[in-house]
């Protein structure tokens, strides 16, 4: 069907079509071939062209089943030759209608850009309510509903086009890279605010279209489209009646306005849908604005930067000239370099230069990502059930030979120190404990030492003897001597009821 629009002559078959399509519009199906010559003229092609082309050219379209040709015979002619031109004429197949259709579709849409049209959706509201007000009166006349179901069906189809369009257009300048940064910027500020422009009451619009549909649907969707079946008065056609398939578009377009604004299945509309893909291009529109104002305040990057010097240290004339383009680009006069240190700088002096100073051990990951380390995947997180278990069974150990330790080394009343002769070198430990608490404390009034253990479970008591005298306790270490106590060991609270007793 499209074939016409390649090859050399495809500028020809266009206009041939074009011709065809504009003799159309003037309600004349049939052009002879002086006719299309001039109607050639008229839609633009005037390069000369000799009669055996355009005759090679009416044949192929002819071929492609895109003309038709019939001889008539209701004219009169007076020359064979006039015969000859004027007996043929062609006009346009229903298969070439289509294809000149299509070619005029595409070049329209290249040609449109889309929007977004809030008037649409106010349009589309007024047409159901006008639709609502004429199936409630039964003295409205069928016609009228037909050419406002009609202009309905208009509306939606420019909304999903538009709609459509736009959309594809909007996504394309999000990913258009624009040479002219000031025109590209300036035409993404307005993109911004015509889309926030659009978003102003949406929500306000899209809730009128839904309950306007809402209203029609309770007369009666089926009354509605039988309605405007008996106001279409469709002509007959051959090949059956043309009522079922013309319903069926109908019930097709009513679906489409339901999907839009109100679901019959309760899923969200598409309207809301274009709200999020409006909301979603401001937002990217203003990150690509950013990105856009950030380049034009650094107009180069720092990798540009370092080609460009490298670029000098290549075009320089001399050693003398490289020396001096360093110290000006990098200023490593002292041994001290940029954020590279050695590994103990106070044995090296700030004042010798670099040149001489000790080298700097250099990663060779700076020179390849950048980086002075490598970073890896952070570890697993260790399971320490086991260690918790482990440490608990310690505790509990630790806890049993303390209280074990405590039930050897408690006194009934005070004893002396060298009574505990031999013992266990764990007990050993805590009876050196609690001597060490008690010798750390000053002797109250009478000579005694009181001290607790650090969870107060146990005190001791330390009193001097009057004689004196050595102690010497034995373990299976070795043995330690010293001087002589009297040593009574007990809980705080024992050690308050004896009190108590003693002051009764």
């Amino acid at each position: 069907m499209f074939r016409f629009t390649t090859g050399e002559k495809a500028e020809l078959y266009g206009a041939i079509l074009q011709a065809f399509g504009a003799a159309n519009e003037r309600l004349e199906t049939a052009l002879g071939l002086d006719d299309v010559r001039a109607r050639l003229r008229t839609v633009g092609w005037l390069d000369a062209i000799h009669d055996d082309d355009l005759q090679e050219a009416l044949r192929k379209l002819r071929e492609w089943q895109l003309l038709d040709v019939v001889q008539n015979h209701a004219e009169n002619y007076r020359t064979a030759e006039e015969y000859e031109r004027r007996n043929l004429q062609y006009s346009l197949t229903r298969r070439g209608e289509a294809a000149f259709a299509g070619v005029e579709h595409a070049l329209s849409v290249l040609a449109s850009t889309g929007a977004l049209q809030t008037a649409v959706l106010e349009a589309i509201t007024d047409r159901l309510d006008e639709l609502y007000v004429l199936l409630g009166d039964s003295a409205s006349s069928d016609r009228r509903v037909f050419t406002t179901l009609q202009e309905l069906e208009g509306h939606l189809e420019a909304l999903l086009a538009n709609t459509k369009a736009f959309n594809g257009e909007l996504q394309r300048l999000l990913r258009a890279e624009g040479a002219d940064l000031a025109t590209f910027r300036e035409v993404k500020a307005a993109t911004v605010a015509y889309l926030q422009e659009f978003l102003v009451n949406l929500d306000q619009r899209g809730n009128a279209v839904a309950s306007a549909v809402e209203r029609v649907e309770e007369r009666g969707v089926n009354l509605l489209h039988a309605r405007a079946l008996q106001g279409a008065e469709l002509p007959p056609v051959a090949d059956g009646d043309p009522a079922p398939a013309w319903l069926e578009r109908r019930r097709a377009r009513w679906e489409g306005l339901q999907a839009w604004f109100r679901p019959a299945d309760g899923s969200r509309p598409r309207v809301e849908q274009l709200h999020d893909v409006a909301r979603r291009a401001i937002v990217t529109l203003l990150r690509v604005l950013d990105r856009i104002t950030e380049s034009r305040r650094r107009s180069s990057s720092a990798v540009q930067d370092f080609r460009e010097l490298a670029r000098w240290f290549a075009a320089a004339p001399g050693e003398d000239d490289l020396h001096r383009l360093w110290s000006a680009a990098f200023g490593l006069g002292p041994a001290r370099h940029a954020h590279l240190a050695h590994p103990d700088p106070e044995l090296v002096p700030s004042s010798d230069s670099w040149a001489v100073a000790p080298p700097v051990e250099v990663s060779a990951l700076l020179r390849t990502s950048g980086r002075t380390e490598r970073f890896t995947r952070t570890g697993k997180v260790r399971d320490i059930g086991g260690l918790k278990a482990s440490r608990a069974e310690r505790a509990r150990k630790e806890r049993a030979e303390l209280e074990a330790a405590w039930d050897v080394l408690g006194t009934d009343g005070p004893v002396r120190l060298s009574g505990f002769g031999t013992l266990d070198h764990a007990v050993f430990e805590r009876l050196l404990d609690l001597l060490g608490r008690a010798l750390a404390v000053r002797p109250d009034a009478g000579g005694a030492r009181r001290a607790v253990t650090s969870d107060g479970r146990v005190e001791v008591v330390l009193r001097p003897l009057p004689d004196g005298g050595r102690s010497v306790l034995r373990t299976s270490r070795g043995r330690l001597e010293g001087p002589d106590f009297l040593v009574e060991i007990r809980s705080p609270g024992a050690l308050r009821a004896v009190q108590r007793e003693e002051t009764a």
